[in-house]
């Protein structure tokens, strides 16, 4: 399903379980947060069609964190240049997310729900990946997560102007 959050971003989710995809149109660019999982493969492609685009048009891909809701469809994008933090990915396929252009995005570090969690600051919206949803917060009891780096990440998050939340999950 599509839900159109701005002119330039939309949300698609899914019937199986997956994370939020987040399209992002800039000038010419098109951008992905988060890739789901592959049982949504299908879906995602539908979806993406419907909006006009297919993944050889992604120039980008950011990745929220290494879970494989999120990461599932990574080689769906083979043009884009995909981007994550170091501390989660050790791929050389990934780039560290450092070296993405922090003209547009602020990146903040939120690790708790894993070591390398990040969420996404563009303009008044906050891509929260599995650190902050609606109705709570990512899950702290699975292995390399933190209660600790979550509240120290959730702290981060409350001095953050963001107008708009894109969790990782609805």
């Amino acid at each position: 399903m599509i839900n159109k959050i701005k002119e330039d971003l939309w949300q698609i989710n899914f019937k199986l379980f997956g994370s939020c995809v987040y399209l992002l149109k800039k000038d010419k660019e098109f951008l992905i947060i988060d890739t789901g999982s592959e049982w949504n493969r299908e879906e995602l492609l539908s979806e993406l069609k419907n909006l006009e685009t297919n993944p050889e048009k992604i120039n980008k891909v950011i990745l929220t964190h290494n879970h494989f809701d999120h990461t599932g469809n990574i080689n769906l994008f083979k043009k884009a240049k995909v981007y994550g933090s170091k501390e989660d990915f050790k791929s050389k396929k990934i780039l560290d997310i450092e070296l993405l252009n922090k003209e547009d995005f602020k990146i903040i570090k939120t690790p708790g729900h894993t070591k390398g969690g990040i969420c996404i600051l563009h303009k008044n919206v906050l891509f929260s990946g599995d650190t902050l949803f609606h109705r709570g917060v990512g899950r702290t009891d699975l292995p390399n997560s933190s209660p600790d780096e979550m509240a120290d990440s959730l702290k981060k998050l409350e001095k953050i102007g963001y107008k708009i939340l894109c969790p990782g999950h609805i």
